[in-house]
């Protein structure tokens, strides 16, 4: 069933916010190219639990506060968003760019959180291992790099925009810049704080992902204690578009595990 589009307002911020489903909530922090469409990913996490896929502040039509200024900014606002979820502890997903926000909001505080699942996320930069580099690629190769099958970029790269969809699309290209240009899509001071997150934890990687490769999670995985590392074949950087059903299989196995 779709998810139905809402606002949301935490403290002075109002959001765009799609939501569905029954259950313990689960929060979904978008990537970079904003707040999707209500995906297949949604519909099968839906019969599990009550998604909640909020637009990230400064992206889209949603409210882009001055102060909001980097990362740990927007980690810090996630927190205050938890809280008012209400007293149940959430289920935590990222992907890409949402991936490395849920990482800076567990180092800082896990105790809202009662699972932690990262897909193919920024925040972390490994030696020896370079990541592309989103910001100098063709708009052409900015969609195409980000999927291995290329059905589905060619569907997108087929699909006319309309001006409002333009215009969001330009809007969350500044937002990216402000949160991931410099230094590009790490924050260096990350790595060493990863020890801090004590939940459950589940790191999932396409292994084709052309941003950052594949060599990144076995790093992820060492960092965080007693997380699980899950490589996803025939599968590039967004694993809850191109693999929906492997992506819901491993979160919902994550949850049953810390019931």
């Amino acid at each position: 069933m779709p998810g139905t589009e809402t606002k949301h307002k935490v403290r002075d911020v109002s959001v765009r916010m799609m939501r569905g489903g029954s259950g313990p909530p689960l929060l979904f922090l978008h990537g970079a190219n904003g707040l999707p469409v209500w995906l297949p990913v949604f519909d099968l996490l839906s019969k599990h639990f009550e998604v909640f896929v909020p637009e990230h502040p400064g992206f889209g039509t949603s409210d882009n506060p001055p102060w909001m200024r980097n990362i740990g900014d927007l980690a810090m606002y996630y927190l205050d968003f938890i809280e008012g979820l209400g007293e149940h502890s959430v289920h935590l997903v990222g992907q890409s760019l949402g991936g490395w926000t849920a990482a800076e909001v567990a180092v800082r505080n896990c105790t809202r959180l009662k699972s932690l699942t990262l897909l193919d996320p920024a925040g972390i930069r490994v030696k020896g291992q370079p990541s592309g580099d989103n910001f100098i690629w063709s708009p052409e190769e900015a969609v195409r790099n980000l999927y291995f099958n290329q059905a589905i970029p060619d569907q997108i790269l087929g699909t006319q925009l309309t001006d409002e969809q333009a215009d969001i699309a330009l809007t969350n290209r500044f937002a990216t810049a402000k949160f991931g240009w410099e230094p590009r899509w790490y924050n260096p001071s990350l790595e060493r704080w990863l020890h801090r997150i004590s939940v459950p934890t589940l790191i999932m990687w396409g292994k084709e992902d052309k941003l950052f490769p594949a060599a990144y999670a076995k790093h992820w995985g060492d960092k965080i204690p007693g997380s699980r590392v899950e490589i996803v074949p025939e599968c590039g950087h967004v694993p809850a578009v191109e693999k929906p059903e492997i992506t819901a299989k491993e979160i919902v196995r994550l949850y049953q595990g810390t019931r």
